[in-house]
């Protein structure tokens, strides 16, 4: 995945965190039944449960360690990256041109579309759904409509979960998160809170929606001036980290079986089949996924 190497990057789409200590890791109460009933159900962090303990965890692998990605360097800021040469250079800057190639996209594609930030973060950090730690992965929150992510999970989606690792595979994961944030949006989060778990539970198809928004986005990307070149090995990559993180493959690692009936996000055959569906159908109205079987 290539940038466009004049395109200039919108900077305040992204919160730069990093290197300070926002907040602990413990979790905040957050009060009544209905947001923590939200957060646990529609299964904010890509990589399963509630981010802020407890809920639908998939055991060993909740205890991930967040480290220092390759993003430029000690003491790298986003003031550094201005153009789509720096998307090229550097993680970071990446990662900043992938939120606002994806924001364009939504801003044409949904009416009165409204912008989400993305916060970089390290270590731990405060946010609108409580408290939370590295640990948990990139995660949405919608109380305060940000993106959370520790640029350090993405060693880990190749290290501990084996995805083949790449820009595209990077850009999946926060593209996956905005789905969540159009779902917001759109009133599907609010609608999908049964409390169910399985392969054909409410937690499941909204995460399997927010796959399909994502290949959605790859399909239109190059139609956003921000990205000039994606290619066949591109893809190849952002489905093997839909796989990486279906609930079959990380409760094999983390427990030696698999248990469907506990399963929050989807197996990576479905998780891999609904990405293909958004790219191939090129649109949102591809990505139905409340409607039969997924």
């Amino acid at each position: 995945m290539k940038f466009r190497k004049g395109a200039k990057l919108d900077r305040s789409q992204v919160e730069d965190l990093r290197g300070r200590r926002v907040g602990g890791g413990a979790p905040m109460a957050l009060g009544g039944g209905g947001i923590v009933t939200l957060i646990i159900v529609v299964a904010i962090v890509l990589l399963g449960g509630n981010p802020f303990g407890g809920g639908g965890g998939l055991g060993p692998l909740d205890d991930l360690a967040g480290q220092t990605a390759g993003t430029g360097g000690p003491g790298a800021t986003l003031e550094d990256c201005k153009t789509g040469q720096d998307a090229n250079e550097r993680e970071d800057c990446r990662i900043l041109a992938v939120v606002n190639s994806v924001q364009a996209y939504w801003s044409k594609t949904v009416r009165n579309y409204s912008p989400a930030k993305t916060r970089f973060f390290d270590g731990s950090v405060s946010t609108g759904c409580g408290n939370a730690s590295s640990n948990v992965g990139p995660f949405y929150c919608p109380r305060d409509r940000y993106i959370y992510i520790d640029l350090g999970f993405f060693d880990e989606l190749e290290s501990r979960f084996g995805a083949s690792g790449g820009p595209l595979a990077e850009a999946y994961v926060i593209a996956h998160e905005y789905g969540h944030h159009v779902q917001n949006l759109t009133g599907v989060l609010q609608k999908a809170q049964s409390g169910d778990t399985g392969p054909q539970s409410d937690a499941v198809r909204v995460e399997l929606q927010a796959d399909c928004y994502a290949g959605a986005w790859v399909a239109n990307a190059k139609r956003t001036g921000l990205i000039v070149e994606i290619t066949r090995k591109d893809i190849q990559d952002g489905l093997s980290a839909a796989a990486a993180v279906g609930d079959d493959r990380i409760q094999e690692k983390a427990q030696g079986r698999v248990t469907p009936e506990s399963w929050t996000h989807g197996s990576a055959e479905q998780r891999q089949s609904w990405f293909v569906r958004g790219l191939e159908g090129g649109g949102p109205n591809s990505c139905d996924t409340f409607s039969g079987r997924v």
